[in-house]
Parts: C-alpha cells; sequence; structure tokens
C-alpha cells in the first residue's frame, strides 16, 4: 500500500505521462469512451473468516490449479486487428476469461498490443464489463491518479521508492477490499530489476506451519499503518499528559477518520512512549474467498511487519513505516514472523512483464508487491469493486470524489519522500 509519485525524469515523464491526460484518439466507440467522473468507493471487504479448525479446512482443500495462468493473446485472441475488434475479441470471451480468473485466481496476458496505452488499458477492462473503483486507501494520498478519467493509478515508480522492495499484500484493509485488479505495464524498468511479484493466498495458507498458523489465528493481528513521533513531548514537564491528550484527541477526530480505516491512534504499541500509531482494529490473518469459499490466506503482514522491512530493502521514512501486531498489540514471535517470510518468498512467481502486459488478479485470493529496480519505470493499476446482495444480484456501491485530499497529500508525499 505505499504510494506512488511522479517516477521518471522530467523527459521521460512528459513522453510517458502525457497520453492519460489527452482526450482518447481512437476511432469509434472508443474515441467516445466516458469520463468516470465520481468513482464508485472501494466496496467493504467481505468477511467470512470464522473456522472451528483453521488448519483442518485449509487441510482439505481441492487441486490448486497452475497460477498464474499465462495467456499469450496472439494464440488466445487471434493476431491484432486494431484497437476496436481487439476489444471485441475480448468481449466475446469475457465470461470465460472471469470463470479463468476465479479457477487459478491469476491471469497473465502476453503479447497484448492493445494495452500498450492508457486508452487501451482502459478499453481492456470496458470490454469485460469490470465496474472500476477507488484504491482503499485512495484518500490516503498513498496512491497517486495517472487518468482519472480512466480510472488508473501509478504503481509505485517513484525514483526514492527504487529502492524499496514491496512485500506481498492483497489490496485492502479491515474496511474495504477491490474484488479485482488489473497491473499493466507501459514501460519496465530501464535498467534492471523491478519485476512484478505475485503470490497464491490459497497456496500460502497449507504451507504455514500448522502451530504458527493456529497462533497468529487465534490471536487476530492489527496493522499499524504510521508513526508520528512526538519526542519533544519529553521536556514538557505538566505540560505532556494534557499534550498528549490533546494530540491524540486532535488526529483521532480531525485526520484519521479522512482514511476510512477504522483508524485508533495509539502511544506507544512499540515501546516507544512519544510515538503516536494508527492501528487498524484486530483482524483475522485468514478469510474465505466470497465467491468460492476457498480458505486463504488474507493479511498483509509480509508487507508491513517492521521486523521483516528492516531487513530487506527498505527507503521509506518513519512517518511511513508499518508494523503489525498480536489483535492484544503484544509482539508477533521472530520466528513466526521468519516463518511467514519464508512461506510466502516460496510461493512467490516473479513476473517480468513487457509493454502491454497485463496482470489480472482476483484481490480476495491473490497477494501482490514489486522488487527494487534501477533506471525509470512506469507500471499502472486499475481497481474494480463488485458488490452483491443475498441473491447473488450487484448492487451499486456509493460513489464519491475524495480527490482533493488525494491530491493534497499526494503533493505532500512528493515533496517529503
Amino acid at each position: 500500500l505505499i504510494g506512488a509519485a511522479n517516477a521518471f525524469t522530467h523527459g521521460a515523464h512528459r513522453s510517458l505521462r502525457a497520453a492519460p491526460l489527452r482526450a482518447a484518439t481512437l476511432p469509434g466507440p472508443l474515441a467516445e469512451a466516458p469520463d468516470v467522473g465520481m468513482l464508485p468507493d472501494c466496496p467493504p471487504t467481505i468477511w467470512n473468516s470464522g473456522f472451528d479448525d483453521v488448519v483442518g479446512e485449509r487441510d482439505g482443500g481441492g487441486e490448486l490449479l497452475e497460477c498464474p495462468l499465462e495467456i499469450s493473446a496472439t494464440d488466445y485472441f487471434g493476431p491484432s486487428e486494431g484497437p476496436n475488434k481487439d476489444a471485441a475479441s475480448i468481449t466475446a470471451k469475457k465470461d470465460e476469461i472471469m470463470a479463468k480468473l476465479q479457477e487459478h485466481g491469476c491471469v497473465w496476458f502476453k503479447d497484448m498490443e492493445l494495452t500498450k496505452s492508457p486508452e487501451g488499458f482502459r478499453s481492456f477492462y470496458d470490454a469485460l464489463g469490470l465496474d472500476l473503483c477507488l484504491d482503499p486507501i485512495h484518500t490516503s494520498g498513498l496512491r497517486k491518479m495517472i487518468s482519472k478519467k480512466d480510472g488508473i493509478y501509478e504503481e509505485v515508480n517513484k525514483p526514492t521508492l527504487r529502492g524499496h522492495y514491496i512485500g506481498l499484500h492483497q489490496e485492502s484493509t479491515h474496511v474495504k477490499t477491490s474484488t479485482y485488479g488489473a497491473f499493466v505495464c507501459f514501460q519496465g524498468a530501464t535498467i534492471e530489476g523491478g519485476e512484478f511479484l505475485v503470490a497464491d493466498g490459497a497456496r500460502i495458507l497449507r504451507d504455514l506451519d500448522p502451530a504458527v498458523l493456529q497462533r497468529i489465528y487465534e490471536n487476530k493481528v492489527r496493522i499499524s499503518v504510521s508513526n508520528l513521533d512526538f519526542d519533544f513531548l519529553a521536556a514538557t514537564g505538566p505540560l505532556k499528559q494534557p499534550l498528549m491528550n490533546f494530540f491524540q484527541d486532535l488526529i483521532a477526530k480531525a485526520v484519521a477518520p479522512k482514511f476510512d480505516m477504522e483508524l485508533e491512534m495509539l502511544w506507544g504499541s512499540d515501546g516507544k512512549p512519544y510515538r503516536l500509531q494508527a492501528v487498524e482494529p484486530p483482524m483475522s490473518p485468514v478469510n474465505r474467498h466470497p465467491k468460492t469459499g476457498m480458505p486463504v490466506w488474507f493479511c498483509n503482514i509480509h508487507n508491513h511487519a517492521r521486523y521483516l522491512r528492516d531487513n530487506r530493502p527498505c527507503t521509506v521514512p518513519e512517518v511511513g513505516m508499518t508494523d503489525v501486531y498480536y489483535g492484544d498489540l503484544s509482539g508477533i514471535p521472530k520466528e513466526d514472523l521468519e516463518h511467514i517470510d519464508e512461506v510466502s518468498r516460496k510461493h512467490i512467481v516473479r513476473v517480468p512483464m513487457q509493454p502491454g502486459d497485463i496482470i489480472f488478479v482476483d484481490n480476495y485470493r491473490m497477494l501482490h508487491g514489486r522488487d527494487i529496480f534501477k533506471g525509470d519505470r512506469f507500471h499502472a493499476v486499475a481497481w474494480f469493486g463488485e458488490q452483491t446482495d443475498a441473491n447473488g444480484q450487484k448492487v451499486a456501491v456509493e460513489r464519491k470524489q475524495g480527490n482533493m485530499l488525494n491530491e493534497m497529500l499526494n503533493n505532500y508525499v512528493e515533496n517529503a519522500f
């Protein structure tokens, strides 16, 4: 969930980033693609995480198919015949594609001509009939929109984060979760690295040591998403406690609600008495897939655990550092964190995406990340939200813009990092 800001030198930035801001120039219906305007909010997280025997149920699952499923566009859709016909070919197979996604969890589309531009990327997900939504933490400003018209966010391409390894995570919070995500490559890293990482949450869950799994499931997890240090309070004498109460109350009431994450502002959770942390509520690290019922590892601990971040390339400033605790805010044993890291890395598939390639993920099942890189890199992502009622019928999700706060915080992020 690390945010993105400007990723290139000014020359490369202008040449690659101009496209999303132009009016669409594709012929036919694509030229008339409507502005998405006020995007639907990311839908609420669907929790179905009560297990009488979490170890036994995860061990009782069926066979897991190839993941990711690789599809060559030229073999599957036929040779490219221009944007409109290519989009029509996708529409003709949309039910089959969505079925493959549910079966495999992730589809890697290769050799795509259509999606080498932002307009073509938009036509890809329009052809599939997917419902765009905001990123779960849109208002945090950590994900910059490169094309508001098309609902496209920039991935983490910012030069100051080239050396930052992004661990495995779902695009989710305790409150909100995207149903699907589509990641596109417009330009791979110009020197080296930057491979996209995916891992199957069902496979990770099945490989976890039973004792580690039982322990973390029973204790639940709480994720701290930010550190605010007020070390000057140590010298304020009798004013210390009133000031601590003031800052805690101020941030809890004025800032935390903007993030839509049910954050609780807590002092000293990591042992530093003057550090105020924004902490999500306790949540299960295991969930059932909302459509298939499959138990999956549904936890961002691989990306957010401070112990793991401190032992791999990390260039995030302290204010953006995260951590993961048990539900009672006690520490998770480092041996358990190391085991979770080992199992997670075992199931990572490194995807050397080429321009036009798309990684289409079921966000409830798949975790994603990104390796460090050198040079310039331009990848993007769009998120899709789907909600159903008790009868399985789609229902509308709340629409909201939220761009003012997003842009304001993006400006801060770009200047501060």
